[in-house]
């Protein structure tokens, strides 16, 4: 997970963790460098990326790693605050697999990765249509 606010990944690490469904193991890279040297490190199963970061910004970070032919197959799920249609336009042409929006509760938090988790990432890489790339809590 690319996250640089500390509430923000504490309720959702707290998420992850309430989840019986799936067994997870959560890495925090607090800004964008951090996740690129990371991704050259380890290839995660899935990727939960804040936009809003320092250093370098997520629409940095998709770019990059959409450029990367050796990150082809990585499930990249935006995580933001941000709503507005032309970020969500930019992810979608981008690359990215779903927007997920920050909930503003922890139980609509746990909703929004049940139905992320659901989808067989190992099985296929899930582009949905544009009306099915947001998930809402």
């Amino acid at each position: 997970m690319a996250e640089d606010d500390d509430d923000d990944y504490l309720i959702f690490s707290l998420a992850i963790n309430d989840l019986t469904t799936v067994k997870v193991v959560l890495t925090r890279a607090e800004n964008g460098d951090i996740l690129m040297r990371l991704l050259g490190e380890k290839h995660p199963d899935l990727l939960f990326l804040d936009l809003l970061m320092p250093c370098k910004d997520g629409h940095q970070c998709i770019r990059e790693i959409r450029s990367n032919k050796k990150f082809d197959s990585l499930p990249i799920i935006v995580y933001s605050s941000l709503s507005d249609l032309q970020t969500i336009e930019f992810c979608y042409r981008e690359g990215t697999n779903l927007y997920a929006k920050k909930p503003s509760s922890l139980a609509d938090l746990k909703d929004v990765l049940e139905k992320i988790f659901a989808i067989d990432w190992k099985r296929m890489l899930y582009y949905p249509p544009m009306s099915q790339f947001v998930i809402n809590g």
